[in-house]
């Protein structure tokens, strides 16, 4: 049985003019689909089998990526339960006249085997931490899925309270069909391209919103309920829960529909922090509020803050293991 080091991928990519905004730093969601994509190919290679994303846990972005740098993707397994798998994903920028290398991102992801009609399926292949360093991040993986196990109930119910914002006026919808060249392979969505579209829809109300430039400044939590495939139809539902002083707070929700049978499924949903820039990629304040009226809204208001809380602790202990380093 291989160590963790032993299931270890990385991809390499160019940042491109066509991989910017019009300030000359990567789209988040061009970043979130190249950390999908090489978390897949590392699932799919211990499962040795089709795999679904289940859950992306948080994906900080510390700092911006520009034009003509290299970003370094390393992936590695750090848990295998029964269908499920725990890989770890860690981003770093380069810039190639200097040499400099920063840390971009780090994120959790859970991917599940499933067999050819769509159930999960065991995953034959396991894993033996090689020494204590290793043994420390088996353990934390088995913690965090015992923990998103206790909440993935609750999570799925997000969908039957949609209708409670019906009239929410900072609210919009994109739909597409997802196409064959969208699967990563087999039938279903590559969860990368998902990704994108997720982060466009929600950058799409942040800019109506502040009506200026806006960059994604983390993914808080990724649920996925129902595998996507090539022909059904997709309806991105996002809404703001949340205005900080230079930041908002965005849900997205994926619905799914076939249009042969009409079944219609609730498929995702996608909590993400917009940060309001200005020509300098400076935060600045938020001029348009929100007060929330609705006992609804201000429940998630209120869930928006302590993702919130969450997130500043998560980024703290990340640069704190940076400098320790």
């Amino acid at each position: 049985m291989p160590s963790i080091k032993e299931t270890s991928n990385e991809m390499i990519q160019f940042v491109f003019p066509e991989h910017v905004n019009n300030y000359g730093t990567l789209h988040g969601g061009r970043l979130m689909n190249w950390i999908m994509v090489l978390g897949s190919i590392t699932s799919s290679r211990i499962a040795k089998s089709l795999i679904v994303l289940g859950t992306a846990d948080s994906i900080d972005f510390l700092n911006p990526v520009r034009t003509g740098e290299v970003v370094i993707l390393s992936s590695w397994v750090e848990y295998i339960g029964r269908s499920s798998i725990e890989i770890g994903v860690k981003v770093q920028s380069e810039n190639t006249k200097t040499g400099e290398k920063k840390l971009t991102t780090f994120s959790h992801l859970a991917y599940v085997a499933i067999d050819e009609q769509g159930n999960p399926k065991k995953v034959e292949n396991q894993i033996i931490p090689a020494d204590e360093p290793e043994e420390i991040v088996y353990e934390d993986a088995m913690k965090r899925r015992k923990e998103r196990l206790k909440g993935l109930e609750i999570n799925k119910k997000t969908g039957k309270n949609i209708g409670s914002l019906e009239k929410y006026e900072w609210q919009i919808e994109t739909i597409r069909v997802v196409l064959p060249e969208d699967a990563f392979y087999g039938n279903y969505l590559s969860v990368g391209k998902l990704m994108k579209d997720i982060d466009e829809t929600g950058a799409i109300l942040a800019r109506k919103f502040t009506r200026g430039v806006v960059v994604t400044g983390s993914v808080d939590d990724v649920h996925f309920y129902e595998p996507i495939r090539v022909g059904e139809v997709i309806t991105l539902n996002a809404r703001i829960n949340y205005i900080g002083r230079s930041s908002m707070d965005i849900e997205v929700n994926v619905f799914t529909e076939n249009l042969t049978t009409a079944v219609k499924k609730h498929s995702c949903t996608a909590y993400i922090n917009f940060v309001h820039i200005n020509n300098e990629g400076k935060p600045i304040e938020v001029a348009k509020k929100i007060i929330p009226s609705t006992s609804y809204q201000k429940k998630l208001w209120k869930e928006s803050e302590e993702r919130k809380s969450r997130r500043f602790e998560r980024v703290r202990k990340i640069k704190r293991n940076m400098t320790d380093e």
